[in-house]
């Protein structure tokens, strides 16, 4: 894994191809308890090409100096991305 939070990525090759092509990030908070948001695309190979735009929310703890993956959630489309908005916006407000 990686000792800096700034460093934490999705994007994962196999072979020289991207199968995980990270998007951005939001790093929403640091310390020994790191939480990421992040927005990325999956390699479809049947298709040969990238899926829809996801999201995935990525909890990490860091332990002996490197941070290591601990929990996620995945947004798996815009709907759902927008339904979760829309809910936290009404608690919040």
């Amino acid at each position: 894994m990686s000792s800096d939070v700034n460093d934490i990525t999705i994007q994962y090759e196999e072979d020289g191809q991207v199968l995980v092509q990270e998007l951005d990030k939001e790093i929403l908070t640091k310390g020994a308890w790191a939480t990421i948001i992040f927005r990325y695309q999956n390699w479809s190979r049947a298709k040969n090409e990238f899926t829809k735009e996801m999201f995935t929310i990525r909890r990490y703890q860091k332990r002996n100096g490197e941070y290591l993956p601990k929990s996620k959630f995945n947004i798996s489309s815009s709907y759902q991305a927008k339904k979760i908005i829309a809910t936290l916006q009404k608690w919040i407000d």
